[in-house]
């Protein structure tokens, strides 16, 4: 094993034990020594990072940005070991990754997905589906952690869910209100029915008897999208299936604004979804304008009030 592949090794490592998955960046910097290797270099150079990223030729600046940035970060751990290492410079190539604007969902638009989802062609697809959206919607979980769950994570008797390895491998505890719990009930009673040689510990699982495929459930929902006629509000607007999730957080804060708990909302939000850095809970909130209606609302009640 070459000196960089070792570091390589190492890097993934420590990256890791922060919290760091690296799936992507971990094949690019494979490729990139690859790519080093047949140049017959034995170092990191600037001009043969930009070289590398710079491909596939009909490549976006985008997606060039992104493949510099993996080997920059890389290049910056080897630095310090091997001074004669380049860094490539963050002006190069800058990544500029744009979100797309999230899709807010009105209680209509997700009973329109629930009405289209009992559409579905078995009992257990349609079971399945109804019941995974209305979890997402009023829990806010992640897709990944949805389907992840195993039936052992659901604690009827405490109305809790255990989600487990979510993302940077942290793992809490969701309270469910009453009515979920029952919801919950209702589709394993189905799932049971319908599929009683199942294997699968799975607490959401296929008409095959398995857990969810990520990529089907994505391929599913759009297909309810269509039919229950939501449409995009903008380019960078359409409704996604994680934009459930940011409907959650607004409705979240929208309520407690009400009832004059929006400080301790916003303290247990980044916990309840799951987020390390308060700041990702932030950007869920930002783009509501219902919420900025409601500050601008607030604050010209504090100026009427002033002598």
């Amino acid at each position: 094993m070459t000196a960089l592949r070792q570091a390589l090794v190492d890097y993934l490592s420590l990256r890791r034990s922060l919290g760091y998955q690296l799936r992507r960046p971990e094949k690019l910097l494979h490729q990139f020594l690859d790519f080093l290797d047949a140049a017959g270099a034995q170092t990191i150079t600037t001009e043969l990072a930009l070289a590398w990223a710079c491909q596939p030729k009909n490549g976006g600046e985008n997606w060039w940005g992104y493949r510099l940035s993996a080997v920059r970060v890389f290049a910056a751990y080897v630095h310090a070991e091997d001074a004669s290492a380049e860094v490539p410079p963050r002006e190069l190539l800058p990544c500029r990754p744009h979100r797309a604007v999230p899709y807010l969902y009105s209680e209509r638009d997700i009973a329109a997905l629930v009405d289209a989802a009992d559409r579905l062609r078995t009992t257990l697809r349609r079971a399945t589906y109804q019941t995974l959206i209305g979890l997402l919607a009023v829990t806010g979980m992640r897709v990944g952690e949805a389907i992840g769950l195993d039936r052992s994570d659901f604690d009827p008797a405490n109305g809790l869910l255990l989600i487990r390895r979510a993302k940077f491998g942290k793992t809490r505890e969701v309270p469910l209100h009453p009515s979920t719990v029952a919801a919950l009930h209702r589709y394993l009673a189905c799932a049971d029915h319908e599929c009683a040689a199942r294997t699968t510990a799975a607490l959401f699982i296929s008409t095959a008897g398995a857990r969810l495929l990520y990529c089907n459930v994505h391929w599913t929902f759009k297909r309810l999208v269509r039919q229950a006629g939501l449409e995009a509000r903008t380019g960078r607007c359409r409704p996604r299936i994680h934009d459930l999730r940011h409907a959650f957080a607004v409705s979240s804060l929208l309520d407690a604004c009400r009832n004059g708990a929006e400080t301790q909302c916003l303290t247990l939000l980044p916990t309840y979804l799951g987020h390390v850095d308060p700041a990702a809970s932030y950007w869920y909130l930002s783009a509501a304008p219902e919420l900025l209606a409601l500050a601008a609302e607030r604050l010209e009640h504090r100026r009427g009030a002033k002598p």
